[in-house]
C-alpha cells in the first residue's frame, strides 16, 4: 500500500511503483467512482488495447429455451 498527500490544489502523485505497475502515462485519462468511504481510480485504455483480452473465455453458456 502507497500513501500520497492531497496538495492544496487538490492534488495527488501517483507513486511511481503503482504508476509503473498499471502501466500508466502522463495525460492518460482515469475514471474516479466513489466506493463506499474511497475512491477508486480506473485507468482508461484506448479499444485498440483491449484487443484479445478475452482470449480463452468460455462462451458456452446454458441458455433459456426461448433464446438462440
Amino acid at each position: 500500500m502507497e500513501a500520497t498527500k492531497i496538495s492544496p490544489k487538490f492534488q495527488v502523485v501517483i507513486p511511481k511503483k503503482l504508476r509503473e505497475a498499471l502501466k500508466l502515462s502522463p495525460g492518460q485519462k482515469v475514471q474516479m467512482v466513489i466506493y463506499g468511504d474511497r475512491i477508486e481510480m480506473i485507468p482508461l485504455r484506448q479499444i485498440s488495447e483491449m484487443k484479445g483480452f478475452l482470449k480463452g473465455i468460455d462462451t458456452t453458456v446454458e441458455r433459456e429455451p426461448d433464446r438462440l
